[in-house]
């Protein structure tokens, strides 16, 4: 049962309904998410490695849940990964049995030749693109979205959800597309705990962003820099903040700047910081627990697993205070990594608790360890962010057509070509 707490800052939808009868509340929550699609557009979004086609046991499950909806007018895949056209006609042919009259399916190819055509005309009018990668590919998705101009809400959760539900999907959802709401965001959020293991997971939210955040809340305290402070308040305010899983209105995506690293959901919620109201933003608790695929430590490579995620999330962290007016230098850092790994030592004898109480596995050494690891890891974020380097952001489709007036119908005819070129193939 989960509790009913609010925080100053942003309102949390709990999941009180788990007191009673689940399938009673998802029809119930069907029913409201059909009355909603019939005054508007609910488009899906599916960030997809081709690679993940062949984990049928997870994907396989997703998609027949998807399925089962009828509150969807449209669901567009950003795939990546598929640098062959047999992969793209093979993904095409598999994401297309969610297609029905009243809900159209779309696959948008990142790698193929027409949208990296387009993405090289962008960048000879020196419109930034990012590289490769799920940030690129949910950008051009929503680029092509956009060109549509159909979707007034668009859910967004990726494609490894080992427990995907429809609960999971509708309560992602409705607090967007209901009009009586004044939420313009809903981020998803949830426990993450290996039943397997019956041990915590979710490492880089509990013993790096989460110590990490409130430090730098703490420390602007002490700097009297409130709003800055209230900024990191905002950021500590979310339970999950690397959740994959949000949902938002067209008219606040299209004004987005997308980062192209592992800093995407935390740069999506600052980008949110600056355009909404606090009332506007919500976080929804979407399951009991959730579970996905894990990344390596690779404490010796910067480019890989959680070592790069936290490089690139605390490289977002440190440019943004640099650029509100914070001179940081390496002494600053030294004191700031040193002090978060502190405050994270104090976190971790927190979890031990909560995991004692619950009958959990709980490797205090190895959570001490991996907080060490991170402290590592912010010092080779701030070596790399040194000097006049910005956020890897890409910038928000407001600007882009502005100064590409044409690239919505280029984008529009590249998807449609592809996809109709796929079709014809498969008959």
């Amino acid at each position: 049962m989960t509790d009913f707490h609010q925080g100053p800052q942003i309102t949390t939808l709990h999941a009180l309904y788990e007191a009673f009868d689940s399938e009673h509340y998802l029809s119930c929550l069907e029913r409201k998410l059909e009355h909603h699609a019939r005054h508007e557009h609910i488009s899906l979004l599916l960030p997809s490695l081709f690679s993940e086609i062949g984990n049928a046991g997870v994907l396989d499950r997703i998609l027949e849940r998807i399925g089962e909806v009828r509150y969807l007018s449209s669901i567009v895949v950003a795939l990546g990964g598929a640098t062959e056209a047999s992969q793209y006609q093979e993904a095409k042919a598999y994401f297309g049995r969610l297609a029905r009259p009243d809900c159209e399916v779309r696959v948008v190819w990142i790698d193929g030749p027409r949208i990296q055509d387009l993405l090289a005309r962008m960048a000879e009018r020196e419109i930034p693109t990012g590289e490769q990668g799920k940030g690129q590919s949910v950008w051009v998705t929503l680029g092509y979205l956009f060109a549509r101009d159909e979707a007034h809400t668009i859910a967004l959760h990726d494609c490894d959800i080992v427990t995907y539900s429809r609960t999971m999907l509708g309560r992602l959802i409705e607090p967007v597309a209901n009009p009586n709401n004044d939420f313009q965001f809903c981020k998803g959020y949830y426990a993450r705990i290996s039943p397997t293991e019956r041990s915590m997971k979710g490492r880089v939210t509990r013993l790096f962003v989460t110590p990490f955040v409130d430090t730098l809340s703490c420390l602007m305290y002490q700097q009297q820099a409130p709003e800055l402070q209230r900024f990191f308040d905002y950021h500590r305010s979310f339970k999950y903040p690397l959740a994959g899983e949000f949902c938002f209105t067209s008219d606040l995506a299209r004004g987005l700047n997308i980062a192209y690293d592992w800093g995407l959901e935390v740069a999506t919620l600052s980008q949110v910081y600056d355009q909404l109201t606090r009332r506007q933003v919500a976080q929804v608790d979407l399951a009991p627990n959730y579970e996905h695929k894990h990344q390596d430590l690779s404490p010796d490579d910067t480019s890989k697993g959680l070592h790069r995620m936290v490089v690139d999330i605390a490289k977002f962290y440190l440019t943004y205070m640099r650029s509100h007016g914070v001179p940081l230098d390496d002494s600053y850092v030294d004191m700031l990594l040193h002090t978060y790994y502190q405050n994270a030592l104090k976190y971790i004898r927190k979890y031990s608790y909560d995991a004692d109480i619950n009958d959990l596995r709980f490797d205090l050494y190895d959570e001490e360890s991996a907080a060490g690891h991170f402290r590592g890891f912010l010092w080779d974020a701030w070596m790399q962010s040194k000097g006049p380097q910005e956020a890897k952001l890409i910038p928000s489709w407001n600007r882009v057509a502005y100064t590409f007036p044409e690239i919505y119908g280029h984008l529009l005819e590249a998807v449609e070509a592809d996809n109709a070129e796929a079709d014809t193939t498969e008959e």
